[in-house]
């Protein structure tokens, strides 16, 4: 593969800088526009072809161009693209029962939206609304979305542009297992040592707090986590204190992490969550999130509310067809399989160049954290030439953490053994030649 970009992308690149944003952020020394996927791979606009280790942000979830999925839409958008939630819609009732069903929330119900931005900032409004408070506990390095709401409950600097915000926040310990004053302990110490953090932050919160807010495993973050159970011991904690449980599942949900269907699932001793937010794969790249929640929590809006675009008519059928094919075809197991082995393989290929800290997450949510040569500095040099040697190698990655240092590795969950292999292959070379260049830079 050519790693030159043309004169195609550098046209619209021109363009793209004359009408949007300065802070829209995009990826590449010299930003690519892709234009075709099938499978696992995608196309770009001067015809170079990717193994797609990133799904769009984790939200092209089963497969570019599904059968399925694009036959429901063309149907649906051949019958009626559009009502609003002021008329009924069998495909969001039938969606809605099926998420109900799959939540494991009692006496779930389900509101739609467009985006986990939404789905989050609706998930604080039933909170602080049903709980009569704006103080909302969260976890550091955590990131639910880019709403002013959702920004108020960021941990992570790198993604909170402004400290304005209409919530109380009050960050714990928790999201990240390797780094902190709590690294060095053993599992059970560290959610001791967090859940006597918490116990510690309660504390000193000016009347009651709504709802602790958590990903599972943190995306944006860097795919960190605490220990299996964590959440589960703060939920007893909430629950003496009648604090609700947000689980943040736009980037865990539907099977991704292979072991559980959910991410909160990890944590079940506790029992579900009070709220969960979806979004991403769900849609298969239709723009669909949304909240389940127990009827109490969900139905405590006095409010009139209606969404116009949320549970469309479109997005809907191409989340059934999603659904089906997820669910029919065991992609939460295959995740689980393939995951594993893409796992042992960067593991593998990580050894070598000696710029990799830790290869960590689960299922097909896979992180490499990346570091100055034989040092456990944070470097963000790295991960940008990793992540541009991987593109001239084939292979598209994500990347994350509040420093800008890790890799993130997270491919349809209809993963091949084969694309495996070939994913870690690339990444393996794009690390040793990241390595030669870091050294030559440092030498210079």
């Amino acid at each position: 593969m050519d790693p030159a970009t043309g004169n195609s992308h550098a046209a619209l690149l021109a363009r793209h800088r004359a009408v949007l944003p300065d802070w829209l952020a995009t990826y590449y020394a010299r930003p690519i526009e892709l234009t075709r996927g099938a499978g696992r791979h995608v196309w770009d606009a001067e015809g170079n072809r990717y193994l797609d280790f990133f799904g769009g942000i984790l939200t092209t979830m089963t497969a570019h161009a599904l059968p399925e999925v694009t036959a429901a839409v063309a149907e649906q958008a051949g019958r009626i693209l559009h009502s609003s939630t002021l008329y009924l819609s069998s495909q969001a009732v039938e969606l809605a029962e099926r998420v109900a069903h799959l939540s494991g929330i009692p006496d779930a119900r389900v509101f739609f939206t467009t985006s986990g931005t939404e789905a989050n900032d609706t998930a604080l409004l039933l909170a602080t609304t049903y709980r009569r408070s704006n103080q909302i506990l969260a976890l550091r390095n955590s990131y639910h979305g880019r709403s002013f709401t959702a920004i108020g409950v960021t941990g992570n600097t790198s993604w909170s542009p402004t400290s304005l915000s209409p919530l109380q926040t009050l960050y714990v310990h928790g999201g990240v297992r390797t780094r902190g004053p709590y690294a060095h302990l053993s599992d059970q110490d560290f959610t001791a040592a967090c859940t006597a953090d918490l116990e510690e932050m309660l504390g000193q919160a000016n009347g009651q707090v709504a709802a602790l807010i958590a990903e599972p495993v943190q995306g944006v973050g860097g795919f960190t986590s605490g220990p299996d159970g964590l959440l589960a011991a703060f939920k007893e904690v909430l629950d003496r204190h009648g604090i609700l449980w947000i689980s943040d599942e736009v980037q865990t949900g539907w099977g991704r992490t292979g072991e559980h269907f959910w991410g909160w699932q990890a944590h079940a001793q506790a029992g579900p969550p009070d709220i969960l937010t979806f979004a991403k794969g769900l849609g298969n790249g239709m723009s669909l999130g949304g909240v389940v929640a127990r009827a109490q929590v969900m139905n405590c809006l006095t409010a009139n509310s209606i969404s116009t675009f949320g549970g469309s008519p479109v997005t809907t059928a191409a989340a059934l067809a999603n659904l089906g094919h997820l669910l029919d075809h065991d992609l939460q197991g295959n995740a689980r399989r393939v995951g594993g082995l893409l796992r042992s393989r960067l593991e593998s290929v990580a050894a070598g160049p000696g710029i990799v800290r830790e290869v960590r997450g689960r299922g097909l949510m896979l992180g490499v954290e990346l570091v100055e040569p034989g040092t456990d500095a944070p470097s963000a040099a790295a991960a940008n030439l990793v992540l541009e040697s991987a593109r001239e190698y084939g292979v598209l990655v994500g990347k994350g953490g509040r420093d800008g240092n890790v890799l993130r590795v997270a491919p349809p969950l209809s993963l091949t053994v084969a694309e495996a292999e070939e994913g870690a292959d690339a990444i393996g070379a794009a690390l040793r030649r990241a390595r030669s260049a870091l050294e030559a830079g440092a030498g210079a």
